[in-house]
Parts: structure tokens; sequence; C-alpha cells
């Protein structure tokens, strides 16, 4: 193969965004994925000076007939945008074909999020039906909840990044940003049960009792983000609420309950750690409940 094929080029520039942009591993794992799809359609050996933007286009369309979510083919199109741009400067390639893809229109979304009640009944829910680890999992769903993480940044927590007597911890998000997040008050108490029935679970196994990571599974090692979903799926899934929700919704929930409730926009975006603050303002929805809440209460005729 020669040394301006795409999968040569491909690794080259995975690398350039590990040690120069030092980008997350989930970001430059999701680089991988949609250049993977890009050289499973075009040949891995196919030469980057050939690409053509009907080329592009094709491996855009080899996606729609996937029937993948417009976020993921815009995803797959800013991936290949960056890679060409990154050919291009270093010369690999004169022109840069990828510069004539245009993203696909959006469907609006409203986040999904859970009502008071509803998630109330989640976090009870690993104590009356035990599924899997009563004490963990509640810690997990009451930690979530309180303090708007996302599924990477939990299972990362480590008992070094607290502080405060438990009361907020620092995590590591996006970009490599750091930033607090807070606890609530039931979620501290959930977790101080969980971390001492783990040490009497693992009492025997001194390697897992130095484990610094708070959450691991029944193994004692460190919880994965595929293992966050399986246990909500699990909770949430026949055996328990029979309302399947992404561990995500836990945190559209947090950021719906602060901004319902009279947070600052400006609070609740350094809370989540946006970037940018039109992706906390998707949360600045009016649930139905509190619709005809008002309505009730100020109509004449409504009483």
């Amino acid at each position: 193969m020669s040394k301006s094929c795409l999968s040569e080029l491909a690794d080259e520039f995975l690398i350039y965004l590990e040690s120069v942009r030092t980008l997350s591993r989930n970001t430059i794992s999701a680089y991988k994925n949609d250049l993977s799809h890009v050289m499973e359609v075009l040949g891995h050996d196919y030469e980057i000076k050939n690409v053509t933007a009907e080329d592009l286009r094709f491996c855009v369309a080899k996606l729609s007939e996937q029937n993948k979510a417009s976020s993921s083919v815009n995803r797959c199109i800013a991936a290949v945008r960056t890679f060409f741009a990154y050919c291009r400067r270093y010369c690999y390639i004169e022109y840069n074909p990828a510069l004539e893809l245009r993203c696909v229109k959006l469907p609006k979304h409203m986040p999904r999020f859970l009502t008071s009640a509803e998630i109330d009944k989640l976090c009870r829910l690993p104590v009356s039906n035990e599924l899997l680890w009563g004490s963990r999992d509640k810690a997990l769903f009451e930690m979530l909840y309180s303090s708007g993480c996302r599924v990477s940044e939990i299972v990362s927590l480590k008992i070094t990044d607290f502080m405060d007597n438990m009361s907020c911890a620092v995590v590591t998000g996006k970009g490599n940003k750091d930033r607090k997040v807070f606890f609530s008050k039931e979620a501290r108490s959930a977790l101080s049960d969980y971390l001492k029935d783990r040490e009497n679970r693992f009492k025997d196994f001194e390697q897992n009792r130095k484990s610094n990571y708070v959450f691991v599974n029944q193994k004692g090692c460190p919880l994965s983000t595929g293992g966050v979903r399986y246990i909500l799926s699990r909770y949430t899934g026949v055996e328990g609420l029979n309302h399947y929700i992404s561990p995500h919704a836990l945190r559209h929930t947090f950021a719906t309950a602060m901004l319902g409730n009279g947070a600052d926009v400006r609070v609740v975006q350094e809370m989540l750690g946006h970037a940018s603050i039109s992706t906390t303002q998707r949360y600045t929805h009016i649930t139905t409940e509190k619709l005809i809440d008002t309505y009730n209460k100020a109509h004449p005729h409504s009483k």
C-alpha cells in the first residue's frame, strides 16, 4: 500500500488527534469509527488523491441506507471534513473534496427526561426490587441525577476526586476540561451505604479494596459505560419500570429540574460542562404538567 492510502493516513491522523490535540479516548474512538466507514466503502488502500466529492457523498448515502440517525450522519461528515483538512494542511492532497459535503437537517427533538415522580420511583427501585447490587445501583442513580454527570464522567469518578465531605467532586469532561459537580444529601447518603457495602463485599480481596474508582462491578473491577447502560436497562425494563430510558436521560432530567426551578441558564451550563449555551437552552422547555398547572391557576374559567 502507498504512503498516501486512506488507512495509513487515517492512522497518522488519529495519532495526531491523540498526541497533538490531546482529544479524549471517546472522541478519538468516534473519529476512528467514522473513518473506518469511509474506508470500508472506498477501500483501505484507496489513494487519498483519488477521493472525490462524489465518493464522499456515496459514503454518506450508505449511512442513510443503514438508517443511521441524522446526528450520526453529521458526526461522520464532521470527522471526514477534519480528516481531509488535515490531509490538505500537510500537502497529501491539493484539493479538499470534503468542502463540498453538507450536513443533513436535524429533526427537532425535545430532550427526554423523567418527571419528579418517575425519578423518585427509579431511585427507590434498587432497594425495593433488587435485581443486581442494590446499594451500588441506588447510589449510581442518585449521583447521576443530582450531579448531571455524563456516564463517562461517573464511571471515571475516583474516591480522591471528592471534597467537602463528598458534597462535591471534580470531574474531567469533554475536551479534558475539569469542572466541579455537586451531590445532594440523598446521593451522599446512598454513596455512604454503598461504600460500606462494597468494603464488606470485597474484604477478602486486597486488590479490589484498594480500587480508587467509586463504582465497580460484581468482580470489583471499575464499572464501564456499557455496564451502567446494562444496569439501567434492567431497572427500567420489564423487571422494573417497563419504560426503558438511557443513562443520558438522567442528565436531561437534572438540567430540566434545575432550570424549571429557577436556576440561571449560565450556571446550569457550567454545571453540565457545555461549551455552548445553545446546548443548555434546549432544556428551557416547559413541561405539559407545568403548562396545565399554570393554566388552571391563572385562567378565570379553568375553575
